[in-house]
Formats: structure tokens, sequence, C-alpha cells
């Protein structure tokens, strides 16, 4: 791992930082003098197009700056640029919502380069880590997942919910960070083609689970790759058993291994035709894979909760009804595989999407090779001063309060970079109350850790009323980071390093701290 870099480098890198800040942001959409019309998924990404390309690129970010890359929505004004790009870039390694990576590859012209950066960074000289995802809810965190590789560019697999047997309904929605229900699968009128969804190969998404009675319930799952042309193939059919409530885990149990707490998924796996239950191993940490008939997935009596009394929410029965729910936990759609796409918290990560960038840019205008190369040049040695400002102002945090609590799993490289610690996050749920149990857990993480201040993002500030409520109740610091997007504060990639090393510094009784 990394380590901090000294702290006498901080003040002699103030020359190579404002060089980066002042460089210009890009040529407006019909500019003239631009030889490539570029779009990007992300207004980070878009950022380092514009320093690497200059007026030689006209660039555009589906996401808006204020927008979510997990949960956001295309438009038709973002699929007419699309249509007109002549290179596409995303993240890759499942960032982007399932949508806009299906608009791009339905909508970019025939022939037009769609370059995923973060998919080949360690051949630009990046590094990439495994996504850890651990909430400890009191009840099982269970998802759904696609497994196996599948034939075809933009191809997805839809999962469907084709039979149920059990003394109630099944509610399988998401929430997104509106508070607005998107339903997946809704038994209450029979199950159809309506009860199904896509997932992109290799990734995995958090969803709710609504049971509307006590007792045992099988559901049998079917997945079919879809390809873009319309045709599918089939992918597999089984069956898992829920036993909700305490009386039917121990009436039904049996000899079936029993999940009822940690992350679970229900996975569909297209290769081998196969569906199951993938686990990890507490003992040994490996994935364990469980076939339907050899698994209980436990929805235990303190699982029981209430029917909001929310409008939107009226599908899952009359307000103040008992449901048992397995909760999504992380707020809006949130789909991703097993590596963490945040690369860019790390700045010698953004380096090497820089050296892609110019790559990609240099190969699709040739005759622009030497602007691409003298401005990549130029911004490099500017992320090298910033990765070292970065370091050098980290360093001054105190060793004991390098905890990060967060509203977003999204800083796992800035960590690992920086000499920092995950301890937790805290994601919104909208008409959800976290259990007493969870609220407890952070509140003794707080504690423990010794944590002097929690990070809000501020695109999901509005909603983080827990975490602000235990910082008060705490008497712990409430402070800013950026994780996905910029606001009208921070609207660049090295603005936003800069604010995230002296917010976490001055709230972590580090360098500008007042409570050193």
């Amino acid at each position: 791992m990394r380590t901090t870099a000294p702290r006498t480098t901080a003040l002699a890198l103030a020359g190579a930082l404002l060089l980066a800040g002042c460089s210009g942001s890009g040529s407006g959409p019909g500019a003239s003098d631009a030889a490539l019309t570029v779009s990007t998924t992300t207004a980070v990404i878009a950022d380092l197009v514009r320093r690497v390309g200059g007026e030689r690129v006209d660039v555009t970010s589906i996401v808006p700056h204020h927008g979510d890359p997990h949960s956001y929505e295309p438009s038709p004004g973002d699929t007419a640029r699309v249509a007109r790009a002549d290179l596409v870039f995303s993240n890759g390694l499942l960032l982007e919502e399932p949508g806009i990576m299906k608009m791009i590859h339905n909508n970019a012209r025939e022939g037009t380069p769609k370059v995923e950066i973060a998919d080949e960074l360690e051949q630009f000289g990046g590094t990439v880590i495994k996504l850890e995802e651990d909430l400890g809810l009191d009840v099982l965190w269970l998802g759904w997942a696609v497994e196996g590789e599948v034939a075809g560019e933009g191809a997805h697999v839809r999962t469907s919910a084709v039979k149920l047997t059990g003394p109630g309904d099944l509610h399988v929605y998401l929430t997104d960070t509106l508070g607005n229900p998107t339903s997946y699968i809704d038994s209450t009128d029979g199950l159809d083609a309506k009860d199904s969804f896509t997932l992109p190969p290799e990734a995995h998404t958090h969803v709710n689970w609504v049971f509307t009675r006590p007792g045992t319930y099988e559901l049998t799952v079917r997945g079919r790759v879809e390809a873009l042309d319309g045709t599918s193939t089939d992918a597999g059919q089984g069956t898992v058993t829920f036993t909700v409530g305490g009386a039917a885990h121990n009436k039904a149990a049996g000899g079936r291994r029993t999940l009822d707490g940690g992350h679970a998924d229900l996975a569909v796996d297209a290769r081998r035709k196969a569906v199951y239950v993938r686990t990890d191993d507490k003992a040994t940490g490996e994935r364990v894979r469980l076939p339907g008939t050899a698994v209980a997935l436990n929805v235990p009596d303190r699982a029981r909760q209430r029917v909001p009394k929310e409008p939107q929410y009226r599908f899952l029965g009359a307000p103040g009804q008992d449901i048992w729910v397995l909760p999504q936990a992380v707020i809006g759609k949130h789909v991703h595989g097993d590596l963490d796409p945040h690369a860019w918290g790390d700045v010698s990560n953004a380096e090497a999407y820089v050296r892609r960038i110019e790559a990609e840019l240099a190969k699709a205008d040739p005759a622009g090779r030497a602007v691409y190369a003298r401005n990549s040049e130029t911004y490099l040695r500017a992320l090298a001063a910033l990765h070292k400002n970065v370091a050098a102002t980290l360093a001054t945090v105190p060793a004991a309060h390098r905890k990060l609590i967060t509203t977003h799993d999204a800083f796992g490289y800035l960590a690992k970079a920086y000499g920092m610690e995950v301890a937790g996050f805290v994601v919104p749920v909208p008409s959800q109350e976290p259990s007493a149990a969870e609220v407890e857990k952070l509140r003794r993480t707080i504690r423990e850790k010794r944590v002097p201040a929690v990070f809000l993002e501020p695109n999901l500030a509005a909603r983080a009323d827990v975490l602000r409520r235990v910082a008060r109740d705490e008497g712990v610091g409430l402070c800013t980071i950026y994780g996905d997007s910029f606001d009208d504060k921070v609207h660049d990639y090295v603005g936003m390093m800069r604010h995230n090393a002296a917010e976490l510094a001055r709230c972590l009784g580090g360098k500008g701290s007042t409570t050193r």
C-alpha cells in the first residue's frame, strides 16, 4: 500500500496545481475548431478528457454535475449527443447505471469507439481493488447477481420470476434516491413477463424483498441472455426457499444450510445455465455457491416491519400492515461487480485515466497526436503534484483519527492510497427507518474508533438524516466530501481532490483543524 508523502512537499506545489485549475474547460457543443465530438458518462471523466483534448475536443457528460452515475436515467438529449459522438468514454467496472450503457450501445454510430477506461487501468499504470461490502445488517442482505460471460456487445441477462408458492405474496422492488419504488416482482396478480428485470454480465444489484405473511415460500426464477438484436437464449432455471418468521424456519429448514445474516445474492450463471445462492464463507472469506435445494434464506421475526404511509408504497398493502422485509440497504440503483469502480479516488489512478484518454484520442484523431501528448504531459505533472499535496495534507491527520464514515462506499481507493481506513458507510434508505440495532452499531463504531467526524456527499446529503442525528447525539463533526459527482462549488477533478484532502484534514484533526 502506498504511504503518505512528506509534509514538506505541500507548499512547493501550488504553482503546478494552479496550472491544472486554470486550463480551459473545453469547447462547448458545436465549437467550430473541434476535431472530435466526445461523449462521456460522468463529469469526472469529462473533465479529464477536456484537460487532454483541449480545444480539439467538444466534450459533453451524460450524467450532469449533480447526478449520480449509479442511478441517472438518460434523457433524449443524452441519446442525441451520443449519436453524434466520434468517441464515447465511460468508467467501466459497472460504475454506470445499466440503462446508461444500454443507451450508448443502442445509439452510438456503428464503428464509434466505446472505451470503458477503468477496465484496462492496470495496462496504463493504475491499480484496481476489490469492492468490499458489509453493512452489518441484523438480517440477511440479499441481492441479485449475474455470473458467466455472455456473447455479444451490450447483451444483458433477464431474470424472471416464474413460480411462487407460499402463504402470502412476494414483492421485490428497488427504491430510488427520491424515495420512489420500482417493482421488479409482484405476485399479487400472478407472475408473468413483467415480473422480471435485466442486469449486465458479472453484475450485482441490491433490492428490497417483502413477504406479506409468515411461512415457507419457494420461488422459481429463470434466466435468459438477451442480445441487442432482440434474440435471446436460455440461461438456466432454479428454485430457492425462504422461511419467513421463526416458526416457519424451525419447521421447514430441515437439513438445509440457513442464511440469516451477512451478504448473499440470488445468482444466475449464464454460462453454466444454473441458478443458485452465492455468499461468502465466514471462516475462509471465499465465495461459495449453494444450490437452492441446499439453503434456506431466513427472514426472521425481527425483520417484521409495517407498510409505509407514503402513497407510492400502497402496492405493498394497507399502511401499517405487517410485512417481513429484507432491505435494499443502499440508496438508489446500485449495480456493480466485484471490483471497486471508484478508482479516481487515488490520484495516481487518475494519471492512468489520462494516459488511456490520450491514447484513445490520438487513435481517433491522429492529426492531433502532438497536441494530446503535450496537454497530457502538462496535466500529468499537475496530477503528480496533486497526489503529493493530498498525501502531505492527509499525513497531518493523527493516525488514530484516520477513519472514514461516509454516505457511500466510494472511498476505498482514497483510503488505501493515503493511509486512511474506511470504518463504514451509512446510506439513507427512503421510507425505511434503520433498526435500533443498526443505529446502535453506528454509534458504537463512532465511540470505539473515536471518530471525530463523519462525511456526507452533497448529492446524498438531503437524505442522510440518520447519520446527521447520530453525529449530533455523539458530538462529532459533520463534513462534506465528494465521490461520484461535482456541484456548483466543486466542478473539476483537481478541485474535488483538493477539497477532499483539506476537508478530511480539517475535520479529522489534521492541517487546518481547530480541534487539534
